[in-house]
């Protein structure tokens, strides 16, 4: 038949490729035996660093007892606190090399996936997904904007329910993603991680609130309220993007660190202006609670509205608590920052007044033995 190869070219084919699957077993056959060589040098590794742990526990102990102790000489406390500087050194050296090596889940984590490993060993891997998941927020954020936008202008429950599964979703995806990166050393707070599990139970609840009067007396109240927050959140995205990436070059943030939906320490620079933004926002979310409070008198209310009533309290309570602990902490340092400048610039001054006078002094001193060596000579 015309197009087909002959027997012998098929049989020479064939040949070859099992020439090249020898050359395949051959590769596979190393790259298991390198894979064994990886998992027990990772688990030399982690028996190492825990070691190291017990060790310096022990050893932190003792030179904590010996600082305590008023007995101490000038020469001893000082290699003591050089010792206490090292291990705080080594604690930091520790955590470094264990950002590559496997991480336990958390317990949520285990509950949700169970025993999969989900640590990332490559660093570029690590800041891909980190990227991944704040592209996740910004667009699944717009979509928000969108919807919420969209059922204020049209009253369909079809378009309502949309919205709120999507909040559901969205929510539980966020919690799982951030404890991933928590597993991969993003520095990710308890408070806003805590904030998001407390938005999922509310997104959930909002969904299963039946329709009836109560749910129509509030609807465009939240709806407004989601249109605000989510054009909040997109001006936090594209600010602190900025931010985090000029602070990471100059080495002052975590390559891991993310974008949140509050204020942190590291924004108090350049991203000051959100303030106003996000206490209208704490403010929207007492202003609901407050709504759902009211609404709970209302004769077809469900247990939905006190329950949502509480959930809003919270989130109001503690996004506003956190901010303010925050712009307290920051203001504090500023305080000590100034007073030790100022300090500083006192202890200056008295070094550069006392230089002159010392020298004088040792020019008055000079002048006299001249004169009296030249008294001496006469």
């Amino acid at each position: 038949m015309s197009g087909l190869p002959d027997v012998e070219e098929l049989e020479k084919d064939w040949s070859e490729l099992s020439d090249e699957f020898r050359s395949l077993e051959a590769a596979n056959q190393s790259y298991q035996e390198l894979h064994e060589r990886l998992e027990e040098m990772q688990e030399k590794c982690t028996k190492q660093i825990q070691h190291q742990r017990y060790r310096m526990r022990q050893i932190s102990k003792h030179v904590k007892t010996y600082l305590t102790k008023e007995m101490v000489t000038h020469t001893n406390k000082e290699k003591l606190t050089q010792l206490d500087k090292g291990i705080m050194k080594r604690k930091a050296q520790i955590h470094e090399i264990e950002q590559c090596l496997p991480q336990q889940n958390s317990r949520y984590l285990k509950i949700i996936l169970g025993d999969v490993n989900v640590s990332i060993l490559n660093r570029n891997d690590k800041i891909r997904y980190k990227d991944e998941y704040e592209k996740f927020k910004l667009i699944l954020n717009v979509i928000g904007l969108l919807l919420s936008f969209l059922n204020i202008l049209y009253n369909y429950r079809a378009l309502e329910l949309v919205f709120l599964f999507l909040l559901v979703w969205y929510y539980c995806t966020l919690t799982i993603r951030e404890s991933i990166l928590k597993v991969n050393g993003s520095r990710i707070k308890g408070w806003w991680r805590l904030h998001h599990f407390i938005s999922t139970v509310c997104a959930g609840v909002l969904l299963v609130w039946p329709q009836g009067e109560p749910w129509q007396l509030f609807r465009n109240q939240f709806m407004y309220f989601n249109v605000y927050i989510s054009l909040v959140q997109y001006m936090q995205f594209r600010y602190q993007k900025g931010v985090l990436y000029r602070l990471k070059a100059l080495g002052e943030r975590h390559n891991m660190d993310i974008t949140i939906e509050g204020f942190h320490s590291w924004m108090w620079r350049g991203l000051k202006f959100l303030f106003p933004f996000l206490f209208v926002g704490y403010l929207f979310q007492f202003y609901n609670a407050f709504t759902l409070y009211q609404l709970t008198e209302h004769p077809d209310a469900t247990w939905q509205i006190p329950v949502l009533s509480i959930l809003f309290l919270i989130l109001f309570v503690g996004n506003s608590t956190t901010t303010l602990l925050v712009i307290l902490q920051k203001q504090t340092e500023r305080t000590e920052n100034r007073y030790r400048l100022m300090s500083f610039i006192a202890s200056k001054r008295q070094k550069t007044v006392r230089e002159p006078t010392t020298s004088n002094e040792g020019g008055d001193g000079a002048n006299a033995d001249l004169n009296a060596d030249s008294q001496k000579t006469k």
